[in-house]
């Protein structure tokens, strides 16, 4: 009996060891996840804080737009009359006009430089276009520099208006003074070094008060140049 409960003690403390060494691998396995966790939340806290100092450092401020001149070389408005005969539906009034905005941008960042890849203008008058959009060419903007540009806009062929922009512009041009609008649209990217951000609309509006003299074409008094609104 002694010779058979000796041989039965060996199975048993097979079975304690192994006990003890599953014990110890899951207790290393434990301590590797929670080393692995302190490391990739150190590591996020230290990318969150770079980011913040990068940010608070190289924010960039918005550019600046100011209209700066303007000329007129046509405005006319034409309304079609529909016959009682006419089968047609009546036509809306059309504008033809060809100006020319001159535009200084200024960029204030110190750090950052702008990039617009894509670059449209426009004119409108009480909220509706009376110019078809013209693409300007790209442009970069380095820091703290100053950038003027020229567009020509219109001159296409007559944009189809309301009655109410039609009327309205005819009052203000008998009365010698009309208000427009200047709208550019595109894409921008901020640049700091080698680092290049993702793209950012931008609308730009520029209201200005032109003064006119029927029949005089050219450059055209501005009688009120506030500063463009700039929205990214």
């Amino acid at each position: 009996m002694a010779e058979e409960h000796a041989q039965q003690e060996p199975p048993q403390c097979q079975v304690h060891a192994h006990k003890m060494t599953n014990e110890k691998y899951c207790a290393r396995e434990s301590n590797g996840r929670r080393v692995l966790c302190t490391c990739v939340s150190i590591f996020l806290i230290l990318a969150g804080v770079t980011i913040l100092t990068l940010w608070l450092v190289y924010r960039p401020h918005k550019p600046r737009f100011t209209v700066v001149g303007a000329a007129i070389y046509q405005l006319n408005t034409t309304s079609t009359l529909a016959t009682a005969s006419s089968s047609l539906p009546p036509q809306p009034p059309l504008v033809s006009t060809t100006m020319q905005f001159t535009v200084v941008t200024r960029n204030p960042n110190r750090r950052v430089s702008i990039y617009y890849d894509r670059l449209t203008a426009f004119v409108s008058y009480r909220n509706q276009a009376i110019t078809p959009q013209v693409t300007l060419p790209p442009l970069f903007h380095e820091r703290r520099s100053t950038v003027a540009v020229s567009p020509m806009l219109g001159g296409g062929g007559p944009v189809p208006v309301s009655a109410e922009v039609m009327n309205g512009l005819t009052v203000d041009e008998a009365y010698g003074v009309v208000g427009l609008r200047l709208v550019l649209l595109g894409r921008l990217r901020w640049k700091t070094g080698a680092i290049k951000t993702a793209h950012y609309g931008v609308y730009v509006k520029c209201d200005v008060l032109l003064g006119l003299k029927k029949g005089v074409v050219g450059q055209v008094p501005l009688l009120g140049t506030p500063g463009c609104k700039v929205d990214i």
